[in-house]
């Protein structure tokens, strides 16, 4: 378990920000479940979803980069998630999957020319003796936004994203799962983004900035 437990390039859970991010919200409790819970709802509501905020730049990855950024997209909130319970000695592992979007806005349908949302990041925890996944994507008030029930843990069972949002309408599907890796796989991150979308990858493409909000209110 020794390398879930230890900092490394992106979940960099020896950093100033993230290490004072993980005392000041694992709360009291000694038990690791409920350090690992307290930290899933800090982590998922602190840091604002925009999938607008993705670069190229590798160093957006990290845990420390998305807690000062305050906004950020699924990777670098799972491992903001994972760095932290890194911290408080909870084994975390970074995972990864391509997921269909059936509620995403036209506008991001148009950006990304696909409703698949490649390399999706979760974390897992390792808790009462096993791996449990966690996904803090998304903050609770886009999730009513979309009217889809903000995602719960319990620190035993899975947290993944809903299949159908409120009204019965498709939300959420798993397409391809890549696995789980004890930090973010850089090399193969990009190259997969690449093949799904070559387009974002053009020599002078604008940086992609944007607020997923703002699609909202717009559709």
């Amino acid at each position: 378990m020794n390398a879930y437990l230890s900092p490394s390039r992106f979940i960099d859970s020896d950093h100033p920000a993230v290490v004072e991010f993980a005392v000041k919200h694992r709360g009291t409790s000694a038990d690791l479940s409920d350090q690992a819970v307290s930290l899933y709802y800090a982590v998922r509501e602190a840091i604002r979803y925009n999938p607008y905020t993705f670069s190229r730049d590798p160093r957006t990855l990290s845990a420390s980069f998305a807690l000062a950024s305050r906004e950020s997209y699924c990777v670098p909130k799972a491992t903001l998630l994972a760095a932290c319970a890194r911290h408080c000695g909870i084994p975390a592992r970074i995972g990864l999957a391509d997921v269909r979007n059936h509620l995403s806005t036209p506008r991001l349908i148009a950006l990304l020319k696909s409703d698949v949302f490649a390399m999706h990041g979760y974390t897992e925890l390792y808790l009462h003796g096993r791996w449990v996944k966690a996904t803090p994507a998304f903050n609770a008030q886009l999730c009513e936004l979309f009217d889809v029930p903000p995602l719960a843990f319990d620190g035993i069972n899975d947290s993944v994203f809903h299949p159908f949002n409120r009204q019965g309408q498709r939300s959420m599907e798993y397409v391809v799962d890549h696995g789980q890796f004890t930090d973010v796989p850089e090399a193969f991150f990009f190259s997969h983004l690449q093949k799904c979308y070559p387009h974002l990858f053009d020599d002078g493409l604008p940086p992609l900035l944007g607020d997923l909000q703002t699609d909202l209110s717009r559709s």
